[in-house]
Order: C-alpha cells, then sequence, then structure tokens
C-alpha cells in the first residue's frame, strides 16, 4: 500500500514508515501534518478527486533542516560579468505515520452517536442570531487631486485662482499673446 502526496508544489510517493524531506511547512517539530493525496494504491487504485477525499495521509515532522549549498555562477562572455552565489533551501523532514483510506463520519451520523445530554443541551441552546451584513458605506466623493502646475485646494474651501502666498510651479493666470508687428 502507498500514496502519491502533494507537498510544496512537488509530488513524492510514500509509504508507512518513510522518512522524507519536502519543502519548509509551518508545523513545529513533533507536530503532526496531513499531506494532500494524490492517488491511493493498495488492493484498488484511488485517483478521483471525490475518492480521494476519503483517504487520509498523516505524518510527524522530525525537524527543520537546509539543503546542501548550490552554487550560483552567471558569466557574461566578453563583458567582464561574472557574479557566483549560493543558495540552501529551507527543508523539513517528516515521517509517514498512517495512510488510510475509510469514510469520514458525516454530520448526521456523528450526532447519532453523541450522548444524550450533549444531544439535549444542543437542542435547547438557541440559535445565536447573526448580524445583518449591510452594504459598506460609499465615501463622500473626495475632491480629485490637482493637475501639475495648479494649486491645491486648501481643505473644505474652494480655490479661487491663486492662494496668497502660493509656491513656486503653482497655476497663474493665462497671458495674451503679444501682437507681431507686420510692419
Amino acid at each position: 500500500m502507498y500514496a502519491i502526496v502533494k507537498s510544496g508544489g512537488k509530488q513524492y510517493r510514500v509509504e508507512q514508515g518513510q522518512r522524507l524531506l519536502v519543502e519548509r511547512l509551518s508545523t513545529p517539530e513533533g507536530g503532526d501534518v496531513k499531506l494532500e493525496p494524490v492517488l491511493y494504491r493498495s488492493d484498488e487504485v484511488v485517483f478521483e478527486k471525490t475518492a480521494l477525499q476519503d483517504v487520509t495521509v498523516t505524518a510527524k515532522v522530525l525537524g527543520h533542516v537546509r539543503g546542501e549549498k548550490l552554487r550560483v555562477f552567471k558569466f557574461k562572455p566578453k563583458r567582464g560579468y561574472k557574479r557566483r552565489t549560493g543558495h540552501r533551501q529551507d527543508l523539513t523532514q517528516i515521517e509517514v505515520t498512517g495512510i488510510a483510506h475509510g469514510k469520514a463520519r458525516t454530520p448526521a451520523k456523528a450526532a447519532a452517536g453523541r450522548p444524550p445530554a450533549v444531544e439535549a443541551a444542543a437542542e435547547k441552546a438557541p440559535a445565536k442570531p447573526r448580524a445583518a451584513k449591510r452594504p459598506a458605506a460609499k465615501p463622500a466623493a473626495a475632491a480629485k487631486p490637482a493637475k501639475r502646475g495648479q494649486a491645491k485646494p486648501a481643505a473644505g474651501k474652494p480655490s479661487a485662482g491663486k492662494a496668497p502666498g502660493a509656491k513656486r510651479g503653482a497655476a497663474r493666470p493665462a497671458r495674451k499673446p503679444e501682437p507681431k508687428d507686420g510692419s
């Protein structure tokens, strides 16, 4: 029995008890992680999306490590360009603890398996009313931003031409072209 799981954009063939290095996971050391199955193989082969929902692949995080250093060398001939850098990938070492194929309990079956006291308390508790969702209020229409070379209007006051004490580059009244002397 084995499964093919997806983790970190890569696929791995795993069996129970197998240890492997995968891309860094956010789960702390000693924690359990559930891997996403792509294919399950036992007596039968399961690879359909709906049937894979019943397959669970769990693993235990053994530790976080860094991979081998990779040397990256860039070179452009006849230009004197040479760059050497390195890279070490962050990895997580995991051990597959279980591969199971079984039906998950549905909420109706789960409710039937509860003790009567818990079931009675669930029926007596009133349902919490949900807050009505209101559409977000639209903000008031903001003033259009000033174009380049124009004075910015004072807050809440419309501008009427050049403000006193306006800085360099502010709007100036248009000048009439001077008449050309044709004589």
